[in-house]
């Protein structure tokens, strides 16, 4: 599996934003925005537990995560990881100083979930 570039490696450290697909339990795609981080070599995506998207994960960890970029678009596929609690110091430490968040308060959306994409395969334009 090839590495991601530099360039790539820039966009994970800067951008804020990537798109997350699940699937449905019908197999159709489930398409949304997320906060995320980039550690270890695993993309982070925190979630109000009780939201569809963790629902989803529970019954089919297959997913597609993106940076777009018409030009040069980054997405990676990969197994999902599912944590409700003991979320790692590091992951924890990158929410708060990328995103102002800390993901140890669940805060009135109630219990999070951490969520680690570890990337079993990048495809990469441009």
């Amino acid at each position: 599996m090839p590495a991601p570039s530099a360039a790539a490696l820039r966009r994970l450290a800067e951008e804020r934003t990537a798109w997350l697909c699940v699937l449905r339990p019908d197999g159709s795609p489930h398409l949304t925005p997320v906060w995320f981080c980039f550690v270890q070599g695993s993309w982070w995506v925190c979630s109000a537990a009780r939201n569809r998207k963790v629902a989803h994960l529970t019954a089919d960890p297959r997913v597609s995560i993106a940076l777009p970029d018409g030009d040069h678009p980054l997405v990676a596929e990969g197994s999902a990881r599912l944590m409700t609690s003991d979320f790692p110091p590091d992951v924890v430490a990158a929410f708060a100083e990328r995103h102002g968040w800390d993901i140890t308060d669940p805060g009135p959306e109630g219990p999070l979930a951490l969520v680690e994409v570890p990337v079993s395969r990048w495809l990469m334009g441009g």
